[in-house]
């Protein structure tokens, strides 16, 4: 295939922040005597961005104004926590590197609060990804397109040579609404029969397969 521009989701893609996501959110859902979640309940919840994310997390009945207050206590929380237990996937920054190496474009969207997502990827991979935006006024949330629209129109790509790496229903979705080919990873939050019941047309289990694909 022609790939020019690999983009990537980053939760469950190539950061594994499953346990930072869950300790933020039941340090907010403590602060309001809430019910806590499990790591697994998390991994379902996660995908559509923090406040859905915290919509899914507390009781159907819970006030506005509540889901207010956790959805705050969260993001104070997160903004300093974020990178305490989160670590990249084996393979990946290995993975980037070669794709640097050998000119091809990178970046990263992701439905996370931006504050999160600059941070962690200057952290993790600096001076890896051509472009990394997270969720951003004006511009809808994935699996909306305009998000892969606007990184098209930035690194100066057309579709055909463009690939979409994401680890879940919704980045299947994000491909699809975009116009552009995908490849989904089992290694993150969605298992692999998981997604191919969702409409994914290729899985991999290992980082280094996106090399074969791409090259």
């Amino acid at each position: 295939m022609s790939c020019r521009l690999a983009i990537f989701d980053l939760d469950g893609t190539i950061l594994d922040t499953l346990d930072d996501l869950t300790t933020s959110l039941n340090f907010a859902l403590r602060r309001s005597a809430l019910p806590e979640h499990s790591r697994e309940d998390v991994r379902r919840f996660v995908g559509n961005g923090i406040r859905k994310l915290i919509e899914r997390s507390v009781p159907p009945d819970t006030l506005p104004a509540q889901i207010d207050t956790v959805f705050e206590d969260f993001t104070r929380h997160y903004q300093i926590h974020c990178a305490d237990q989160t670590r990249p996937y084996d393979g990946i920054p290995e993975v980037l590197t070669v794709l640097k190496k050998a000119g091809r474009k990178t970046a990263v969207i992701s439905n996370k609060a931006d504050y999160a997502v600059q941070d962690l990827c200057r952290h993790y991979f600096d001076g890896l990804f051509d472009y990394v935006a997270g969720e951003k006024t004006g511009i809808r949330k994935k699996p909306m397109p305009d998000s892969v629209y606007t990184v098209l129109d930035i690194l100066k790509t057309d579709p055909r040579d463009a690939i979409y790496i994401g680890d879940s229903e919704v980045d299947i979705q994000t491909a699809k609404n975009a116009g552009i080919d995908s490849v989904l990873v089992s290694w993150g939050f969605r298992d692999a029969d998981y997604l191919y019941q969702c409409g994914a047309a290729r899985v991999i289990g290992r980082p280094e397969e996106l090399l074969r694909i791409l090259f």
